[in-house]
């Protein structure tokens, strides 16, 4: 048993190390399995094309067709300029005094949305680079306030379409609102203490006598390039822009739709998501078919964004289908759901373990729902409950340095450095999440 949670460890560590250093995820995902499967006695055959590829094939297979719909919405409303539209609208709204509120609302619009993250990353960091420049606040923050404005209350919050609110509803046969007035006030804390968490950092860091310093040449994306970036941000001609209340239509609408099908008609939360990307993505190409560049290209890049994300994200649930065969896994798994009184914490509890272990929101809960779904089920427990226990569970050890979507913003998209930019997504994307987790887990079990 104890090298079996040896492995379990060197495994995880493993992974982290491989993913911050470059390493394809597939490929890094693959050794750390083999790793963890040596080192707990399985036979490696029989673990990477059973527990591995069951795992791998099995996301895939429940929620391809929507990250392929939710890809390609998210390139019509790039092709279009509706996101452009929508970060210009923020931008002007709130202005350089409020850049990192300005920023963080046009993330968080976009992916409430339903617009994937990858996009409304590109698509604002050079509206935040004109923002921050205008303020002199650091541009190191740049990257905590997409992370944060993306993947943090706007992924875990009733209603959204965004994949970590939609997984559970599989397993609780609940809608995506479920989880009550607690769940919204849970969203609501994290929108408001990141906040100001991350203004307070800023503004101290400022006072420090940090200024703008954009990244220098050390790093992926030059210092060179976010001139280069300032100076497209500055010069877009935003007459060209569609009107920003036609451009928020198509998000209101995949909104909306989602929760009304999904609450109102006999039909699984799958298919009222797929419906309402699909009215999306035919009222984005509608509304403003004028700024639509080439229909093909968005389909083609839509679909490509599609396979790349989904196939990450399966050799992560690999992984873990790996990991859940270890016997230190199984005993972890048993003393949580064995906690007299607790039963909400120990969901918790092994949800944000597991969203830790393989470093993503969505693969966390694919891993864990399927074993521990059925567990807590039987225990009487309310199925609302679970499904917003699960989601805000997954939105906390998920972004370690090793996250997918942390690793693209920091290094891809703001040409930062973990050094320079991690330490205040630790503050809004783990700390803030997870202590409203312990809250809302308290709340969950006293009034449910």
């Amino acid at each position: 048993m104890l090298l079996s949670y040896i492995g379990l460890i060197v495994g995880l560590g493993l992974l982290i190390f491989f993913t911050m250093r470059g390493m394809n995820i597939i490929i890094a995902a693959i050794i750390c399995s083999v790793v963890v499967a040596l080192t707990s006695g399985l036979n490696l055959m029989e673990a990477m094309t059973g527990p591995y590829m069951a795992s791998f094939t099995n996301f895939f297979a429940s929620w391809f067709l929507i990250f392929l719909l939710g890809a390609i919405f998210g390139k019509v409303m790039e092709d279009t300029k509706a996101a452009n539209s929508i970060a210009h609208f923020v931008k002007d709204k709130f202005g350089a005094q409020r850049a990192i509120f300005a920023v963080v609302a046009a993330c968080g619009i976009m992916t409430y949305g339903g617009v994937s993250v990858f996009i409304v990353g590109f698509t604002v960091y050079p509206i935040a680079v004109a923002l921050f420049k205008s303020a002199d606040l650091p541009h190191r923050f740049i990257p905590a306030c997409l992370v944060f404005g993306g993947i943090s209350f706007t992924m875990t919050a009733p209603g959204s379409p965004e994949i970590q609110n939609l997984i559970p509803t599989e397993h609780f046969g609940t809608t995506p609102t479920a989880g009550g007035i607690i769940g919204v006030i849970a969203a609501f804390v994290i929108m408001i203490a990141g906040g100001w968490a991350l203004g307070k950092m800023a503004m101290k860091a400022k006072k420090r006598g940090e200024t703008f310093s954009p990244p220098n040449a050390l790093v992926s994306t030059s210092s060179n390039e976010v001139a280069s970036t300032l100076e497209q941000a500055d010069a877009e001609d935003t007459s060209k822009l569609p009107n920003p209340i036609i451009a928020m239509i198509p998000l209101a609408l995949v909104i909306i739709l989602l929760n009304v099908i999904s609450n109102v008609f006999p039909i699984t939360t799958e298919n009222a998501v797929m419906i309402a990307l699909f009215i999306g993505i035919i009222a984005g190409w509608t509304l403003m078919n004028k700024h639509a560049a080439n229909y093909g290209k968005a389909l083609t890049k839509g679909t490509d964004n599609a396979l790349v994300a989904i196939t990450n994200t399966c050799a992560v649930v690999g992984f873990g289908g790996v990991a859940a065969e270890v016997p230190s896994f199984q005993n972890m798994v048993d003393v949580l759901t064995s906690l007299p009184g607790l039963e909400y914490a120990g969901l918790a509890l092994a949800v944000t373990i597991i969203a830790g272990v393989s470093g993503s929101a969505s693969g966390g809960l694919g891993i864990a729902l399927p074993i521990l779904a059925p567990i807590y089920q039987t225990q009487g427990l309310d199925p609302g409950a679970m499904h917003r226990i699960s989601a805000l569970a997954s939105g906390g050890l998920d972004s370690l340095p090793h996250n997918g979507y942390v690793v693209t913003t920091v290094r891809a998209i703001c040409g930062e450095t973990h050094a320079r930019a991690y330490k205040p997504i630790i503050v809004v994307s783990i700390i803030v999440p997870t202590i409203v987790l312990i809250l809302a887990v308290a709340a969950y079990t006293i009034f449910y």
